[in-house]
């Protein structure tokens, strides 16, 4: 993987060399070119004007994991060979997953990762017309027929299958309906 680095000149006061013009450092907001993909170019300017040789690398893109994978990330930093770990947590799945999952974990070890956000539902109650599941305090469904969105049932795609409720009418939470 080839990175594409940039580097400007910027001398102690806080200013930067200007490529275009090449006569003088200047603040940036002045500079009309203040970087090369050259580095010789800028150790050369460098030490012939003064200042210092700062590089700039392209941020690698984090990837996106589900609170599962990204437990797996974690345990695998603290082993000696993350690789391996991460390949015998994957080797569980059957067919081309395996390799697709093992580098996506590998990605995430090496360049970040985020943990995806879990997608929530509100269920309807089948042959009804405004009617809403939401879950007791006892772990029991209830029904509701609310105006107010929040006051609805969140569930997750594994608290529906638990649930049994993979026929009813299902409607994505927005972060709009979550906030308080």
């Amino acid at each position: 993987m080839s990175e594409e680095k940039l580097y400007v000149v910027k001398n102690d006061e806080g200013k930067y060399w200007d490529f275009e013009d090449q006569d003088s450092f200047w603040e940036l907001s002045i500079v009309i070119s203040p970087s090369t993909a050259e580095e010789e170019y800028a150790k050369n300017t460098a030490d012939e004007y003064g200042g210092h040789v700062v590089t700039f690398i392209e941020e690698t893109e984090k990837v996106a994991l589900t609170k599962e994978q990204a437990e797996i990330v974690e345990d695998a930093r603290i082993i000696d060979t993350p690789a391996t770990y991460i390949s015998e947590r994957t080797d569980e799945h059957i067919g081309e997953k395996i390799l697709g999952e093992e580098i996506l974990l590998i990605k995430a070890l090496t360049n970040g990762y985020n943990v995806a956000k879990e997608k929530k539902y509100n269920v309807k109650v089948p042959r009804t017309k405004d009617t809403w599941y939401y879950e007791s305090g006892e772990g029991y469904l209830r029904t509701i027929c609310p105006e107010d969105k929040k006051l609805r049932g969140m569930f997750t795609e594994a608290d529906i299958e638990h649930y049994g409720l993979q026929d009813c009418e299902k409607e994505e939470v927005t972060d709009d309906d979550e906030e308080d």
